[in-house]
């Protein structure tokens, strides 16, 4: 159900047409994409979003690190612009909506402004952000957390992936390494709209999140370092087991996330023995630890709990462990102004809603550290994404997408009376 004044909206049909379009650039077998940053089929996919931008009568720029700003002009070009996006990598075993989702409904509201022959006062910039995901290269929103400061962009260039292929090498091979310095491109605000990634819109049946904060992240990388030996004649009171120290750590992990529930979660999702054979006793592994909480002082506790925890089995079971932590994002609060106009397009537009907190990180809360950002989820099937059976329904992305076109005009200096009589 929509009001008087919710009477512009997008194309629905062709958003949804855009998402199944570009989902063809590493789709999978069982219906989902992969489509790892930097490699060929994220570059086909940044050509077709240039194209789409610049058909939409968008001038597109590319900085350094690969990120692509598709500016619509507004009346004053001094101002900065209002930032609308996500992004268009996807996990080895991705959907069809995670990030893509945001970036097309951002050039919808750029066509849909067009078609209603609206100008703006400040400009609208569509944003492609590179590597979001961190499949391929950590950190995960890398390109974000340069443009925040958090990282120099020769400390992401450098980065290599399991190939030992850095970012800057996989920039040159697409050619999406920009000449603009990361940073140049600057934004009056940021609003990212992106699926829950969870289960709590489904379950209330709400259309709408309105997310207001951002959970904390703490990424660490492990290693153990055990004895190989034979697995037939190592007595079991000698050995040196990396892999069921290993097993202590998964574990360990779990309990301590449970004791800190329900505002704290932790995973271990990778795992790499060493030269591994079935009759032989694993000496050595590498691994990875995923932390987060809502809280900076739950992410402290967590932290010591963990690296106590792999201590005292790392002693008993007479292996080396080292757990360091390679990235820490601090729990994000988004800016009061922005949540509520996301809230009020909501209310506007006739949709359930609800407060969120985005248990996922997402660009948008880099961004919050130097400007003013704010998101918008919508539901997705299940609460299932990072898997090929992600899924949402045409009708909630259309409403996502609605609300990001009407929170941007309440931002973008377009008067009641000029919305009303489009």
């Amino acid at each position: 159900m929509t009001t008087a004044k919710s009477n512009l909206q997008i194309d629905s049909a062709r958003l949804w047409g855009d998402i199944h379009e570009t989902a063809k650039f590493g789709g999978t077998p069982k219906g989902g994409v992969k489509r790892l940053t930097l490699g060929p089929e994220d570059k086909q996919v940044r050509d077709w979003f240039r194209k789409a931008c610049e058909a939409a009568g968008c001038d597109v720029s590319v900085d350094a690190l690969g990120t692509m700003f598709a500016i619509r002009p507004g009346r004053d070009m001094s101002k900065p612009p209002i930032g609308i996006g996500s992004h268009l990598d996807t996990q080895p075993t991705g959907g069809k909506y995670d990030g893509i989702l945001g970036t097309l409904a951002a050039l919808e509201v750029v066509r849909t402004l067009n078609a209603a022959g609206i100008e703006t006062d400040i400009p609208i910039c569509v944003c492609n952000w590179t590597n979001e995901e961190g499949s391929r290269y950590a950190p995960a929103m890398m390109a974000s957390a340069a443009y925040a400061g958090d990282y120099t962009t020769e400390d992401i260039l450098g980065r290599k992936d399991a190939d030992g292929i850095t970012v800057a090498e996989a920039l040159d091979t697409i050619g999406y390494r920009g000449a603009d310095p990361v940073g140049k491109q600057k934004f009056s605000a940021f609003v990212e709209l992106h699926i829950e990634q969870g289960p709590l819109l489904e379950a209330e049946n709400k259309t709408i999140g309105v997310v207001d904060r951002g959970q904390g992240i703490m990424w660490y990388d492990g290693t153990i370092a055990g004895f190989a030996s034979h697995a037939g004649t190592t007595p079991m009171p000698l050995r040196k087991d990396a892999l069921a120290a290993f097993s202590e750590v998964v574990l360990a992990v779990e309990r301590i996330a449970r004791d800190h529930g329900p505002n704290a979660v932790g995973t271990i999702g990778e795992i790499r023995i060493d030269n591994p054979s079935r009759n032989v006793i694993p000496g050595d592994l590498n691994f990875t630890v995923d932390v987060r909480s809502s809280e900076s002082k739950t992410l402290d506790s967590l932290h010591s709990a963990i690296q106590s925890a792999v201590a005292e089995i790392a002693t008993r079971r007479k292996v080396s462990i080292d757990l360091k932590q390679i990235w820490r994002k601090e729990p994000t609060v988004f800016n009061a102004a922005l949540v509520d106009a996301v809230e009020a397009a909501a209310k506007d537009m006739g949709y359930s809603y609800r407060r969120i907190t985005s248990g996922a990180g997402h660009d948008a809360c880099n961004l919050a550290t130097v400007i003013p950002a704010a998101m918008i989820f919508v539901p997705c099937k299940d609460g299932v994404s990072h898997n090929e059976l992600e899924d949402a329904t045409q009708t909630d992305c259309a409403a996502g997408a609605n609300v990001l076109l009407h929170a941007v005009l309440a931002l973008a200096g377009v008067s009641s009376e000029a919305k009303s009589e489009n």
